[in-house]
């Protein structure tokens, strides 16, 4: 019974944080209504195949696989390339789905030649810092604007959505730190319920949405054939190398929490990675959006407490499971995004705790290792206030990255720390 609780709040969890990117892609690319709710449900679909795969077989870590936010950037790109170099948005999405599977063959290459395990080394308490403190920094923005109700259609401020959103703030920290072991546990389901609850008494939930079929199979290559062009080779290739510092950023993370002190599993990168080629290969044959573990399931395990991987998988059943019932994918679509954004700033907070602990595991060379941190937050702080149009007529691989704060901080801080580990190799 508690095992299918945990798992049912997982599954909640996983869907309200991937609902987001499939109907802003689907937004960008004028899909229609049927073409809107296809691509949404192949991307959990796929969302929660990814999971279970990493689960069984790859890191066998409770870290949930969500939209990469490099991928969100690459289809963004890509969708004013319409009418410029395709002639239409299903070709510019055929063309993607053809980048996902040259992903997938490249990132299954660096996984066999022990390239992951590698960069795994590098990412030392250092490196690990800058990673969450860019990562938090670089969402809470999204997450004040979505708790506000402030999106592409409402500019302005909803002081209803506002005030609920606080108070589901404050019942997920007082979930999670309850003296009631069940109510802790369960704590993020509990907040869900009760924001969902709230919205729906203030009139502020979305309606849901009738289905035309109560049983639906995803479809392979529903936009069509992928197509392959240099350009999004390039892109594709260049992405997977990005793709590979959220791998390890996450599954170190995860692995510090569950594991401990006890010695680090090096085969878990070499077993993500492949998998992670897999789903990618997935996202392509799909048409869905390229998958990545996300780091913020840390934040999920230490406000619940569940480190078991039994309720994860159970979790990813079920996401995969009720994509398939339109009716049910429906009613969970309703969930009202700033409910999802209050719970998940609760979960992020916690990652800011995270950070805070790497810096007590800094045992040498600690000026350098500030000065790498300040630079590096610095410059990767400083890309996130960049204006798109700023970065207009590059490649779009470049412009994926220097749209992420995120990555450009996190591999400056990696080139800078072995600059300084070089120099004292040096200089010795």
């Amino acid at each position: 019974m508690r095992v299918g609780i945990a798992g049912l709040q997982w599954m909640i969890f996983m869907i309200a944080a991937a609902i987001v990117a499939p109907i802003a892609i689907a937004d960008l690319y004028q899909l229609s209504a049927a073409d809107t709710a296809g691509f949404m449900q192949r991307t959990i679909f796929v969302l929660g195949i990814a999971g279970l795969l990493q689960g069984l077989l790859g890191h066998r870590l409770p870290i949930h696989e969500g939209p990469a936010g490099l991928w969100w950037s690459v289809f963004t790109i890509y969708a004013g390339f319409i009418g410029v170099l395709y002639t239409s948005n299903i070709e510019a999405l055929q063309a993607l789905s053809g980048g996902l599977l040259v992903s997938g063959v490249f990132f299954i290459i660096l996984a066999v030649s022990g390239f992951i395990g590698v960069l795994a080394k590098l990412f030392t308490p250092t490196v690990t810092f800058v990673y969450l403190m860019l990562l938090v920094l670089q969402l809470s923005g999204s997450f004040i604007k979505g708790m506000f109700g402030i999106s592409a259609d409402h500019a302005k401020m909803d002081p209803w959505m506002a005030l609920l959103s606080a108070i589901v703030i404050i019942a997920t920290f007082a979930f999670g730190r309850s003296k009631i072991m069940w109510l802790r546990q369960y704590s993020v389901i509990f907040s869900l319920i009760l924001g969902w609850g709230l919205f729906l008494v203030a009139g502020k939930a979305p309606h849901v949405s009738e289905a035309h079929s109560w049983f639906d199979m995803p479809k392979l290559f529903a936009f069509g054939p992928p197509t392959f062009d240099s350009g999004v080779i390039t892109t594709a290739i260049f992405i997977t190398l990005l793709l590979i510092t959220n791998l390890v950023a996450s599954v170190r993370l995860m692995e510090t929490i569950v594991a401990g002190n006890k010695p680090s599993d090096s085969s878990r990168y070499k077993r993500g990675g492949l998998i992670s080629g897999v789903n990618q290969l997935l996202g392509g044959g799909f048409s869905a959006i390229g998958s990545v573990p996300i780091s913020g399931a840390a934040g999920f395990v230490s406000q619940t407490g569940q480190k078991s991987i039994k309720p994860f998988l159970i979790g990813c059943l079920l996401v995969i499971g009720i994509t398939l019932f339109p009716p049910i994918m429906n009613v969970m679509s309703a969930l009202p995004a700033p409910v999802g954004y209050a719970v998940t700033f609760v979960l992020f907070s916690n990652m800011v705790v995270m950070a805070l602990k790497e810096l007590k595991n800094i045992t040498s060379g600690e000026d350098n290792a500030y000065l790498v941190i300040g630079i590096s937050l610095m410059v990767g702080v400083g890309v996130m206030f960049l204006s798109p149009t700023a970065t207009q007529g590059l490649p779009a691989a470049v412009i994926a990255v220097l749209n992420n704060g995120l990555i450009v901080g996190s591999v400056f801080a990696i080139i800078l720390e072995q600059f300084f580990l070089f120099r004292e190799k040096v200089t010795k």
